[in-house]
């Protein structure tokens, strides 16, 4: 037991007990224990634009054959396209074939509007101009704005051009290129210090939600969160699982090698918090740096596997239970809507509720007042979605390694094994969080 306490697996699940157990037994004392997940959540996204920025420049500058990088992201794209196709697919087809939200008989005129009118808002911001207007939102005003803001689509937008321009230039862009892996080591270093936070933002994060909304509060809607948590399993041991195994490794070792990332993921329902971590990880385990630098952030925005899901899955809830009849195109429309509004996602305030409703604007059929009967249960389905959407990006970097060649298969079958390898420098990156590979 004490070995289990000394890792961070254990010190978190410990916290996820202490946190449940506060939020039963003094329900007002855990509800202002917020601050401490909000604040490990701001320290996490405090250094993600800076670090995605120098992985991307060192693993493009690195590679030096920038077809070789073109590839990758064409690759990837492609990827995510056609998984996160299946992903909405497979929420349209569970709703539709178990019908969650039959029987409610809600009156959509007797919901609170006013639960929703921010999140209706931010709906502008993803569906005002269409694609156009979207691609011009990858642009930054400024480069510094990029940063400041945190957007990380525009980070990686800046990132690609400065580590084509650091390769193009040659043995002049060196210095530079050395400089830029440096200070990325730098704040892997930062990382393994807020990293040992973790088990005080997760259970300030846990206190505070069972502490607000108490362990009943899933009854009103039990169903539609067990068929969603039913379905992102299913995509992960199925979908995933065979796509894990059409590359050559196993979903489940994968999983067990993450242990530790999903845990924090589980207790704050935020798959940032664990962004450079996971990307060090996947190098350790012998995936190129560039591939690695590409995937992962652009994943983080273009790949939302669980996020797609839920999207599809609410939206035919919300028609089932407000008694809208929604037709084969009403269907297709939201499969075709969701491609595009998924795609702003990550970083929207609310951004799941905010989707929902950038979706349904365009099918007036379902009211999208409807909204509030999810947002009750949103945070739980949270939980899900964010560790979904994690291992979606996790396997999608395997995938598009193993297909490009961008892997080391013996180095990663033993560390996901729990077999020793090599020291590297990855080692550094990890040694504040993680225990040893050989320990796995």
């Amino acid at each position: 037991m004490p070995r289990f306490l000394r890792s961070l697996f254990g010190q978190v699940v410990l916290a996820l007990l202490i946190g449940v157990l506060l939020g039963l037994l003094a329900p007002d004392f855990a509800t202002k224990l917020k601050p401490l997940g909000d604040g490990f959540i701001k320290l996490i996204k405090m250094i993600i634009p800076v670090l995605v920025f120098c992985v991307v420049v060192h693993g493009i500058a690195g590679a030096g054959d920038l077809k070789r990088v073109g590839r990758v992201g064409v690759k990837a794209l492609v990827y995510f396209e056609v998984v996160t196709t299946i992903a909405l697919a497979l929420g349209l087809l569970l709703a539709f074939v178990f019908q969650p939200g039959v029987g409610m008989n809600v009156d959509p005129k007797a919901l609170d509007a006013k639960a929703m009118s921010a999140y209706v808002d931010n709906a502008s911001k993803l569906t005002g101009g269409g694609t156009v207007e979207f691609l011009q939102k990858l642009i930054p005003s400024t480069v510094v704005d990029a940063f400041a803001k945190g957007d990380v689509l525009q980070v990686l937008l800046f990132a690609i051009l400065f580590g084509c321009a650091l390769a193009l230039i040659g043995p002049r862009g060196k210095a530079v290129a050395g400089f830029v892996d440096d200070l990325s080591h730098v704040l892997f270093k930062i990382m393994g210090l807020i990293i040992k936070l973790a088990p005080l933002g997760v259970l300030g994060a846990i206190a505070f939600t069972v502490g607000k909304y108490g362990i009943g509060s899933l009854k009103q809607l039990g169903m539609l969160v067990a068929l969603y948590y039913v379905a992102v399993i299913l995509f992960v041991f199925v979908v995933l699982g065979a796509i894990m195994r059409f590359s050559g490794f196993s979903i489940v070792k994968l999983l067990k090698y993450l242990r530790e990332e999903l845990a924090i993921v589980f207790a704050t329902t935020s798959s940032d918090s664990v962004l450079p971590q996971i990307m060090a990880k996947l190098r350790r385990m012998g995936i190129r740096d560039s591939t690695v630098g590409l995937v992962i952030p652009t994943g983080y925005s273009f790949n939302l596997d669980a996020f797609s899901i839920y999207i599809t899955l609410a939206a035919v809830f919300i028609a089932q239970a407000t008694n809208t009849p929604v037709s084969m195109t009403d269907l297709l429309t939201i499969l075709a809507i969701s491609l595009v509004t998924s795609k702003g996602a990550h970083g929207v305030p609310g951004s799941a509720i905010v989707v929902l409703a950038a979706t349904l604007q365009a099918i007036p059929a379902i009211p999208a007042i409807g909204l509030v009967l999810v947002l009750s249960v949103d945070w739980f389905m949270g939980i899900a979605r964010a560790l979904g959407n994690l291992i979606g990006n996790c396997v999608a970097t395997v995938a598009v390694a193993a297909w490009e060649g961008d892997i080391d298969r013996e180095r990663a079958h033993a560390v996901l094994d729990g077999r020793p390898v090599p020291a590297d420098e990855t080692d550094e990156d990890l040694a504040p969080v993680a225990v040893p590979v050989a320990a796995h």
